[in-house]
């Protein structure tokens, strides 16, 4: 390759990785300074709001008491996008904010991880093609500030939506409209929005528990928080707390002795099938009772999602029951040739949206708008919004904590910040062949490093180099490299199985076997760098196994969302794990 040609692929930000000596200077930097920030919650809502005070030059950390992303952040319908259906709720600024912010991470600040998505809309009346053609046509003007990132919508007629969805009945429609949005890689996102808050001075504490807020001068001053790798409790001293716990937030709130209810966690789950058994060739978008069905193109799957209702259990571990996955089968069968049962699901996942409560009855109805509120000086909360929108709603709780600390910051700026990884992407991805032969590695395995890595691609690439063997594929059936578990622990702050086998990589959702036959062999490369000893082996996998297998319970055996559901369901063994 020409070095004059390259970009700048192998730039070091040691301050950006995210290892066991990062997670030591934060813990000693929770016990010993006094920050300006404190920010609870490791989402996309949380890392976004490091990141933004970060960048305009705040000391922050965030506490976070399991993984990056172990919440809604790693368990979305992974789009990116305006909201088709919050224009019919006549949301048009959310979708005009959102819409913007689509093509913000699409062309600037994550174009490795957010990419273009297709969407077909079957219409089965002519009033329906008019009344959703102009919708999608108010969505595009709306997204049309600036260059075209994406094509316009454009009709079909049911000859050509027969040739290119064979997957849909005959008589399932009267043709169709195509339009485009945008897909993430969830998890993958957060990371390394993290890494970027890191690189900019941000301290990062996973596995770190809030277990009370401590008050001075009739002001929340900072926060107890608890290791839950070693017990060791912490007093941290902050300006400002930020609540960004989405369905947790009034657990936060009633630390500082605050009872107002104003977040209520909505249940979306999601199927993910074998892409062969749906055979489209663009994601599939349907109207429901309620709200829409999506058909969305993953890598070698289809994600079919979501449900929108109350879930009022334990919010850790949300559970999807056989009446719910029965549901998302049976709508998606009413327009199949071929219909789906349970045999061909590869994986479920659930996640709770924390939305803003009102006075519906149906989640589905309930704003996701977002509210940055100070209920008592020194404790910022964020609550509601988007994934899409995260950037806007960190900008917004900075500036509340701007005005509850009465500084003189300068504005957002992370509209000008690309996330780590990004920068020289657009370069590498022309030069896949190169890089292959370069590293002795096949083109199909730089192209799948580069769709999770972007330019910090050789992070891998240098372990393979320094041993072979972590070329080889964890699951022969699934892209993910033995280099990808080392690199998470080493770069990406992974401590637990768990995080492995379901945020770093994707196998517990696209094994068939969810993981459980790669979950010694992840465990005993992570043994290596984490020093653990065989009876901590032997507990990671176990306690994997288990949840596996509960959740197993509870999507084939349950039809109910009992107590004693979703107590089999999920065991409640992360807690007791830590």
């Amino acid at each position: 390759m020409d070095e004059e040609t390259n970009p700048p692929i192998r730039q070091d930000y040691p301050e950006s990785i995210l290892g066991s000596q990062h997670r030591r200077e934060a813990i000693r930097r929770l016990s010993e300074e006094r920050l300006d920030v404190l920010v609870i919650g490791a989402g996309v809502t949380g890392i976004g709001c490091a990141l933004d005070a970060a960048s305009r030059g705040m000391s922050v950390a965030v506490v976070e008491q399991h993984d990056l992303a172990s919440g809604t952040s790693s368990r979305s319908s992974k789009l990116i996008h305006g909201g088709l259906r919050y224009l019919e709720q006549f949301q048009f600024g959310l979708v005009k904010e959102a819409l913007a912010e689509r093509n913000l991470l699409l062309s600037r600040l994550a174009p490795h991880l957010v990419t273009r998505v297709d969407f077909l809309y079957p219409v089965q009346r002519l009033w329906e093609r008019l009344y959703a053609g102009l919708g999608i046509g108010l969505y595009d003007l709306m997204a049309s500030r600036g260059p075209r990132l994406l094509p316009r919508h454009h009709h079909l007629g049911r000859r050509r939506v027969a040739r290119d969805a064979p997957a849909l009945k005959d008589g399932s429609h009267k043709g169709a409209i195509v339009y485009s949005d945008a897909l993430v890689d969830d998890a993958r996102f957060v990371i390394s929005a993290a890494r970027t808050a890191a690189k900019l001075g941000a301290s990062i504490a996973t596995s770190t528990r809030v277990v009370g807020l401590s008050r001075s001068n009739d002001r929340v001053s900072g926060a107890t928080v608890r290791c839950l790798e070693s017990g060791r409790e912490l007093q941290v001293s902050c300006g400002t707390v930020v609540n960004a716990t989405g369905v947790w937030s009034d657990d936060i709130e009633a630390y500082a002795g605050e009872s107002n209810s104003r977040v209520r966690a909505s249940k979306g789950i999601h199927l993910v099938i074998h892409k062969h058994r749906i055979n489209l060739e663009s994601g599939l978008i349907l109207r429901t009772t309620d709200s829409v069905l999506f058909v969305i193109p993953s890598g070698s799957h289809w994600i079919v999602g979501t449900t929108d209702s109350d879930w009022h259990l334990n919010r850790s571990h949300p559970a999807a029951t056989h009446r719910d996955i029965t549901y998302l089968l049976g709508t998606l069968n009413e327009v199949l040739t071929h219909p789906l049962t349970t045999d061909d699901i590869v994986g479920v996942y659930v996640g709770l949206r924390p939305l803003l409560d009102g006075d519906s009855d149906k989640t589905s109805k309930l704003s996701r708008e977002h509210a940055v509120t100070t209920s008592v000086g020194g404790l910022v909360s964020i609550a509601g919004g988007k994934y899409t929108t995260y950037r806007v709603m960190a900008a917004d709780t900075i500036n509340a904590v701007r005005i509850d600390q009465g500084l003189d910051l300068p504005e957002s700026s992370t509209d000008q910040v690309p996330l780590l990884g990004s920068e020289g992407y657009i370069k590498l991805r022309a030069q896949i062949g190169e890089i292959a032969e370069m590293s002795g590695v096949l083109p199909a395995t730089v192209d799948h490093l580069l769709s999770r890595q972007g330019d910090r691609i050789y992070e891998v690439l240098d372990l393979i180099k320094e041993d072979i063997s972590l070329a080889e594929l964890i699951d022969p059936r699934l892209p993910y490299l033995r280099a990808e578990v080392v690199h998470a622990v080493r770069f990406e702050a992974a401590l637990h199985l768990e995080d492995v086998l379901t945020r770093r990589t994707r196998l517990s959702i696209e094994s068939p076997d969810r993981g459980t036959n790669s979950a010694l062999q992840v465990a005993e490369l992570m043994a290596r760098e984490l020093n653990w000893d065989q009876k901590r082996v032997d507990s990671e996998v176990a306690h994997y196994l288990d949840r596996v297998a509960a959740e197993r319970a509870s999507n084939e055996q349950f039809d109910d969302e009992t107590a004693d559901a979703q107590r089999v369901a999920v065991g409640e063994v992360r807690d007791n794990f830590n």
